[in-house]
């Protein structure tokens, strides 16, 4: 790569959870995205500096942003070290800059993935050394993260734009005991009636720490998800991406609309669960767009209008009792047995839900939180007269 600057094309991979890479797809599109390659858990697209900082500003629903910058074929770690070699690194990784190497090995001959992690961080080293004209290569600078995967005997090294994850959004310091992912709660709020209808109310009786109803607000509110947050490229002024950073964000700021009447409740029978979630949403300045309290979803009272339910229950992680999970399931549905009108979406990890629930979901998807795999109970209510 010769002469980055702010225009330079990119190759970008943008990262997903199992499931959700139509949802990231969406995304994508509206926010004027459309070369777009699509495959298991990742998307590619070419793209800008200022593109991957607007990305990584405003994708809700992705894992991370990452940079490809080479890709070749090989069976040997000698192969590997001088392909890895032969590749300009000095025109990513500033002087001083650290360069930690992840890595991943699938179907390949080099299976060994700390041997090629360790091969890719010496044969870099050995190139900013030779190109520099220093025995010693300093690593106290910005932070370049690198993995090497090899896939079918073919290398590819790509540079992690975001750092942090990017469902680490900021606002929620305080977590519950089995926190949902940020990403997938904005991801089951996609999913739901809810982000296609502006009159609709949103109910999550299991609210936890709030993330829910917070990244349901700020869906409506178009508050990007990345404006209070840190990402590696941020550090990156030789690339120009610090100048990046500042225009995406200052795109993402004037977008939020501070006009929009929300109606979003959201209860928990724990009252310290509730504490934490108006803390959360405080940060956000939405303490006044969702109420919070305290309440048994069983003496909720609630009307069978045309209001969105989505939460994520007590499961066999948070609970630990079969039996716990059956009762609870059954409650639910005698619960909302009589609501004709209302749309109900539960994400859990409970295999028989529908079973004890009391009815056969009219879509189910299944999802990951995390390493736990869940499945997401769409029950559709009836469609809303046209007024």
């Amino acid at each position: 790569m010769e002469n980055l600057n702010l225009n330079h094309k990119y190759k970008i991979i943008i990262t997903t959870n199992f499931g959700l890479e139509a949802v990231v797809k969406r995304e994508l599109f509206s926010l004027g995205y459309d070369k777009l390659k699509v495959s298991d858990r990742k998307i590619e697209l070419e793209g800008t500096a200022n593109d991957i900082a607007r990305l990584n500003i405003n994708l809700r629903c992705a894992e991370r942003v990452y940079i490809a910058l080479t890709s070749f074929k090989t069976t040997s770690f000698e192969e590997l070290f001088d392909k890895t070699y032969s590749f300009n690194w000095m025109d990513i990784i500033k002087k001083g800059g650290a360069f930690p190497v992840n890595g991943k090995s699938y179907k390949s001959k080099l299976f060994s993935i700390s041997d090629s992690q360790r091969i890719v961080k010496k044969a870099i080293a050995e190139r900013l050394k030779s190109e520099y004209k220093t025995d010693w290569v300093n690593e106290d600078g910005p932070r370049y993260q690198l993995e090497i995967d090899l896939n079918s005997d073919i290398a590819t090294i790509t540079l992690d734009t975001s750092g942090r994850g990017l469902h680490r959004r900021g606002y929620r310091t305080r977590a519950g005991d089995a926190p949902l992912k940020e990403t997938l709660a904005a991801a089951l709020v996609y999913l739901s009636f809810y982000s296609l209808d502006q009159k609709r109310t949103l109910i999550d009786p299991f609210c936890g720490s709030g993330t829910i109803p917070i990244e349901a607000a700020m869906i409506k509110r178009n508050i990007a998800p990345g404006l209070d947050r840190e990402f590696d490229f941020m550090y990156w002024d030789n690339l120009g991406f610090d100048k990046a950073y500042e225009e995406a964000r200052s795109e993402a700021m004037s977008k939020i609309d501070f006009d929009k009447k929300l109606s979003i409740i959201a209860s928990d029978i724990d009252k310290w669960q509730i504490i934490k979630a108006k803390d959360n949403a405080s940060r956000l300045g939405l303490e006044d767009d969702i109420r919070f309290f305290v309440k048994d979803f069983r003496k909720l009272d609630l009307r069978d209008d045309h209001s969105v339910l989505i939460s994520n229950p007590p499961y066999g992680v948070r609970l630990g009792e079969e039996k716990e999970i059956e009762k609870l399931s059954i409650d639910l549905g005698e619960k909302f047995s009589k609501f004709k009108n209302l749309s109900l979406y539960f994400l859990t990890s409970f295999d028989e839900f529908e079973h004890f629930f009391g009815r056969k979901a009219d879509r189910k998807r299944k999802l990951y939180n995390g390493k736990i795999k869940t499945n997401y109970y769409q029950y559709y209510g009836n469609k809303p007269k046209e007024v």
